[in-house]
């Protein structure tokens, strides 16, 4: 199974933001050592827990700061740009870039599933990407979504498909079931390529672990009720801190959460990994302090590949 980094350069409490979209870059570098696949970014606006709002620029200072790992956006929201600027931008990454660059694009804002389509063929026929072209090998792309509606759309198009499984743990499968029966083959991508994005927080002992998803925790609970605030530091996140609202929260955005030691989080990714049918898990873990996302991330890798090591060996 493949391993890979959805990276939304989370702000911290008293963090600026220009800090977190440095901390992208540097966590780029940290998880391509440690063996990750691919490597995306997102794009958020008017938010405080999250720096990233230009997403194909800070994919360029990734590429630019890695060596081989492909990197990409998740997602452009396409619904907030103009195609032929996206497509010329797309470019220039795949220019510079040839063969690492993923075009990962969102349906959020979109307005409607007919207007999303549209603009999705605009952009593969500026990029000379429609089903039946030549192909192209210099840029590879993959629509997201948290629902089913995204899935057949990538399936018609030949395009790898990512979903939000942090956002939405029921639909996965079904999404992914019905990417995988409608896909049509192309040159450059003659198989369906499913992927799922998890939010997971991993550290040396389980109730380390606990500990520092309860930053996560917090911050996920403050903005479902209306209050979008940077991720709270470790000792604003213990109970005391909570209110009743908040705490009424917790359980059901657990659901979505995958929090442990390292060999227990390997065991939850792998199981997760064969009730969706994907082949890569792309790992979210938006924690305040930029040395325990490394590590979080490090004990993933290193777990996983014991584990399947062990079943190899059986």
């Amino acid at each position: 199974m493949k391993l890979s980094v959805l990276d939304q350069s989370p702000v911290a409490a008293g963090q600026s933001k220009a800090a977190a979209l440095r901390e992208t870059v540097t966590l780029a570098q940290a998880v391509e050592h440690a063996g990750y696949h691919r490597f995306w970014v997102a794009e958020h606006h008017n938010s405080p827990g999250f720096a990233g709002t230009t997403p194909i620029v800070l994919a360029m200072a990734v590429l630019d700061a890695t060596s081989a790992m492909k990197v990409g956006t998740g997602g452009v929201l396409l619904a907030l740009h103009d195609t032929s600027h996206t497509a010329e931008a797309f470019e220039v990454l795949a220019a510079l870039h040839p063969g690492r660059v993923n075009m990962g694009i969102g349906r959020a804002g979109s307005g409607g599933t007919d207007y999303f389509t549209d603009k999705v063929l605009d952009l593969h026929q500026r990029m000379g990407l429609l089903p039946g072209s030549p192909g192209r090998d210099d840029i590879d792309v993959w629509l997201l979504g948290a629902g089913r509606g995204s899935a057949p759309l990538a399936a018609a198009f030949g395009a790898g498909y990512a979903h939000a499984h942090f956002l939405n743990a029921d639909s996965g499968p079904a999404a992914i079931s019905l990417y995988r029966s409608s896909f049509s083959a192309g040159s450059r991508r003659p198989a369906p390529e499913p992927l799922a994005a998890v939010r997971v927080i991993a550290a040396e002992t389980h109730r380390e672990a606990e500990r520092l998803a309860d930053s996560v925790r917090l911050w996920r609970a403050r903005k479902d009720l209306g209050s979008d605030r940077p991720f709270p530091s470790y000792p604003e996140s213990t109970a005391e801190h909570w209110s009743g609202e908040e705490m009424g929260r917790r359980q059901s955005n657990d659901v979505r959460l995958i929090v442990g030691d390292g060999p227990a989080v390997a065991l939850r990714l792998e199981s997760l990994a064969r009730e969706l049918d994907v082949e890569e898990l792309m790992v979210s873990t938006p924690l305040p302090l930029l040395e325990d996302r490394i590590r979080s991330f490090g004990l993933v890798a290193e777990h996983l590949a014991d584990l399947q090591a062990t079943t190899a060996e059986i």
